[in-house]
């Protein structure tokens, strides 16, 4: 179904974006041919309710304005291009596919063979192509409203050396508090609940380290086995509040209550920091799946092997890492931190595997561009920033050796 009524729209900012009277779209893919709005009616639609091309290039953004729409709309793409895995292109159309500007998730990802680009089980692996529909079971995003009353919420503003760190885990702290209300435990609002705040207080406490709260996927592998991922270093969504941990049930309603606790401990005089993990992504390596980046342009975002670019370098030990040496991942990563600390109001981050988003060629660099752009940040480079000193590729053992701040 076609939608009649879109408007050219704006590139930026990216992402999804309401302005009271619709929604701008934009979309960054510098090798795709094509790109698909598709709008859904529910998280149980098996496909979406309209699709339709966005009409609109600039300098490599895709986008469009769709009047009417409001807050709470679920979308993905679909992204045209070359399906040539052994080029380092894994572009497939039949995968709808997560925004990586998403800041609300409308329905986490389904596990199903329709996830990936590739035929699962086809003797020729990933060079082979998956042309079944994966709307059903794929990650969806949801459109938000900004809006939130924080009142005279302010960063409590510690310096280092008053500096209290206690490293939690959303669910961990709260699951089992006996005192913690059992319908709260397990969330946000439960670690933003009364019994918690004393004892973080009682402790001393000044700064809680949140273990990864970005939009993570729960590996395949795990659930088949009966397991699950934890502690959360899978991310998929780099601007969403992780789901699991909201005891909401819009996507709405998760942001807003991530907010409310980050309120609620800077009321307690206690800093919110989170680790996050911008060095890679969910979707694994060649054999991963087709969920979001590898989609929307597989060569843009990812770090390929030069000879060899079907295949990932892998300073991770997870399958792939980000390319910190593109402009756009770079403009990616710096866009989410900027919007966790204006729009969520969080105080600092602490870095999972900080030497992989230092290498520029392949050394640690820390002179390199990821640094830089930090430190010339007039936002980034005041908040508390924590790196963690070490990666898997060569020389990748960096204690002591960031530069300052």
């Amino acid at each position: 179904m076609t939608m009649r009524n879109l408007l050219p729209g704006a590139p930026y900012p990216l992402g999804a974006n309401w302005d009271g009277e619709g929604v701008n779209f934009a979309l960054f893919s510098e090798h795709a041919q094509k790109v698909e709005l598709c709008l859904f009616d529910s998280p149980d639609g098996g496909s979406e309710s309209e699709t339709v091309a966005l009409p609109e290039g600039t300098h490599r953004v895709w986008h469009g304005y769709v009047p009417g729409l409001s807050p709470g709309q679920l979308y993905g793409f679909r992204v045209h291009g070359p399906y040539e895995p052994e080029k380092g292109h894994r572009f497939n159309p039949r995968k709808v596919l997560l925004d990586p500007y998403a800041k609300a998730i409308g329905r986490p990802l389904r596990w199903a063979d329709e996830l990936f680009g590739y035929g699962i089980g086809d003797p020729a692996e990933d060079l082979s192509f998956d042309d079944r529909d994966s709307a059903a079971s794929a990650p969806l995003a949801a459109v938000v409203d900004s809006k939130f009353d924080w009142g005279n919420d302010r960063s409590p503003g510690r310096r280092w050396r008053e500096t209290v760190i206690y490293e939690a885990h959303v669910k961990g702290l709260t699951q089992l508090h006996p005192k913690v209300p059992e319908h709260l435990r397990g969330t946000y609002a439960g670690l933003a609940s009364k019994p918690v705040i004393e004892h973080l207080t009682r402790l001393g406490v000044t700064a809680i380290e949140l273990m990864p709260v970005h939009h993570f996927v729960q590996d395949r592998h795990l659930l088949e086995r009966g397991l699950s991922n934890y502690w959360g270093y899978n991310t998929l969504g780099f601007f969403a509040p992780e789901p699991r941990y909201s005891r909401a049930t819009s996507p709405l309603d998760t942001v807003r209550e991530f907010k409310e606790m980050v309120k609620a401990l800077h009321a307690a005089g206690i800093e919110v920091i989170l680790d996050v993990v911008y060095n890679h992504t969910a979707e694994g390596n060649q054999l991963g799946p087709t969920l979001s980046f590898r989609g929307i342009d597989n060569w843009a975002y990812y770090r390929l092997v030069g000879d060899n670019p079907r295949h990932y370098i892998d300073y991770t030990g997870c399958g792939n890492t980000l390319d910190m040496t593109t402009p756009k991942v770079l403009q990616l990563i710096m866009d989410s931190l900027r919007y966790w600390v204006i729009e969520m109001h969080v105080d600092g981050f602490r870095f999972d595997l900080a030497a992989a988003l230092a290498r520029e060629f392949h050394e640690v660099d820390r002179l390199g561009a990821f640094f830089d752009i930090i430190h010339q940040d007039p936002t980034i480079s005041q908040v508390k920033l924590i790196a963690e000193p070490w990666d898997l590729g060569e020389g990748g053992y960096q204690v002591g050796n960031f530069p300052v701040g």
